[in-house]
């Protein structure tokens, strides 16, 4: 590319999940133009553009945030911020590409409705956005809505295979689903947790008494999500259909997708920074409804043993899982996990709550962790320009310190809520500077609102898309 840049970045260290060098980046029109090695001067690269000198700091790929949920109503409960605030958030968070859910409000709304709602609800976000739909229960219109929805280029469909009464799907519907997802050349997003199991353990601590939130991670026990995969890995490869695993906790179900993929499927981990950095502990606290969220938190071991599969790469892909109630939500039904709302923000903390748990403490590379922040998820998700730093790619990038140490004040972050599940925690890796698609948007701590310019974003299918992961930034 010879078009004259409008943005350069120069004394970088540039990072991509493949391969990391030393130089200065060009960008113009929202697209990387131009990687210029670090032995040439500052002086001779093209002038009359913004400058920013990274002096010698990181820079990686915008992060792509697979799972969020933004503006979700799920019975009685409301999520509380719009695709403006949470946009705006995940640009401070280094995330400059979420992909949201239409998920049916209830079973009035079809797939392709609650899709479309969610489309123009995202008109007023600052990052760019894509979207996953979901089907709760089929019948013979979901497969035209399926095409409709592929032809959007939301190539996804989430699968509940628990919430009985709201969001779950039945194991015909799975099925089929997968089928017309084969079909389509799409991916089978699904929420792992054992319907039965959940049900039956939640009754008989309701039966006993031990109805109040800090009974949770009992009531939803490892067995249950375990059992889920190993039984939704078998419709999945009865119907050859690929499938990503949500919010995976656990070292067990992270070892059946591994065994799954060696045996030929297409299969993928997800898991949650909260997953990492906590343990079920948080329960015996004073606050415990800061931490309900489905699934819930772990054991000590388990988490360690988790942490320890993510390092050594059998975890594809690290998301937020953004669900943003705040406290006087949490704390309505604290008495009652049955009717308490589940999810914790943290669209604005995924990347240093995941860099301290990866990198800082667990040891991993920050080559490996592009890979499960950014260019994982572009690629598994069909983002053909999006989580790699080269020409051609947009000009998405986040420039930080991962020496750079703050502590969490849930009051203090942008997310529409009050509190955060890591507050008061001392995390490494925050941005300093964030661009989206060419235009600074936050620099060194002043975030300049680009309005509501994020861009949707059409997906590729599944086969579309090449694997292995896309090689890292060439140089000119």
């Amino acid at each position: 590319m010879n078009t004259e840049p409008d943005l350069l970045i120069t004394n970088a260290v540039i990072v991509n999940a493949g391969i990391t060098t030393k130089g200065h980046i060009a960008a113009a029109g929202g697209r990387i133009t131009a990687i210029y090695d670090q032995a040439q001067s500052p002086d001779s690269l093209p002038a009359g553009c913004r400058v920013i000198d990274a002096a010698g700091r990181t820079v990686i790929p915008g992060g792509v945030d697979a799972h969020c949920h933004v503006e979700q109503v799920t019975g009685s409960y409301k999520s509380l911020d719009s695709f403006e605030t949470a946009s705006i958030a995940a640009l401070w968070g280094g995330t400059t590409t979420i992909i949201d859910f239409g998920i049916p409000a209830s079973t009035a709304e079809s797939p392709l409705e609650a899709a479309d709602n969610k489309m123009r609800l995202a008109e007023q976000a600052r990052c760019d956005v894509a979207l996953h739909g979901s089907v709760i229960q089929w019948d013979e219109t979901v497969p035209a809505q399926l095409e409709k929805l592929a032809a959007y280029g939301i190539s996804s469909v989430k699968l509940y295979m628990t919430n009985r009464g709201s969001t779950m799907a039945d194991d015909d519907t799975v099925v089929n689903v997968m089928k017309e997802m084969v079909r389509l050349d799409g991916l089978t997003y699904i929420h792992a947790e054992h319907d039965p199991i959940i049900a039956d353990c939640t009754s008989r601590h309701v039966n006993s008494g031990a109805t109040g939130i800090e009974h949770l991670h009992h009531t939803r026990p490892e067995l249950a999500e375990s059992t889920s995969v190993q039984e939704t890995l078998a419709m999945a490869e009865y119907t050859g259909a690929p499938v990503y695993f949500v919010h995976q906790t656990t070292p067990e179900a992270v070892d059946l997708i591994t065994a799954a993929r060696n045996r030929g499927l297409t299969a993928y981990s997800e898991t949650c920074p909260h997953y990492l950095a906590l343990d079920e502990s948080v329960y015996a606290g004073s606050a415990p409804e800061r931490y309900a969220c489905c699934p819930p938190m772990r054991s000590r071991e388990t988490v360690q043993a988790l942490l320890e599969r993510t390092v050594f790469g059998q975890v594809h892909t690290i998301a937020s899982d953004h669900s943003c109630y705040d406290l006087e939500q949490k704390q309505s039904r604290k008495d009652d996990i049955r009717f308490m709302p589940h999810g914790l923000p943290g669209a604005e903390t995924r990347m240093p709550s995941a860099f301290t748990s990866l990198v800082v403490e667990g040891g991993m590379t920050l080559q490996q962790f592009v890979e499960l922040f950014s260019a994982g998820p572009a690629r598994i998700n069909g983002l053909p320009s999006k989580g790699v730093i080269a020409p051609g790619y947009d000009a998405d990038l986040v420039i930080f310190d991962p020496l750079q140490k703050q502590t969490v004040d849930g009051t203090a972050l942008h997310m529409g809520t009050d509190f955060s599940p890591f507050e008061g925690m001392e995390l490494v890796g925050w941005p300093s500077i964030v661009v989206r698609r060419g235009t600074v948007v936050l620099d060194e701590g002043v975030f300049s609102d680009p309005g509501p310019t994020g861009l949707f974003q059409s997906r590729l299918g599944v086969r579309a898309m090449q694997e292995p992961a896309t090689e890292g930034a060439s140089h000119d």
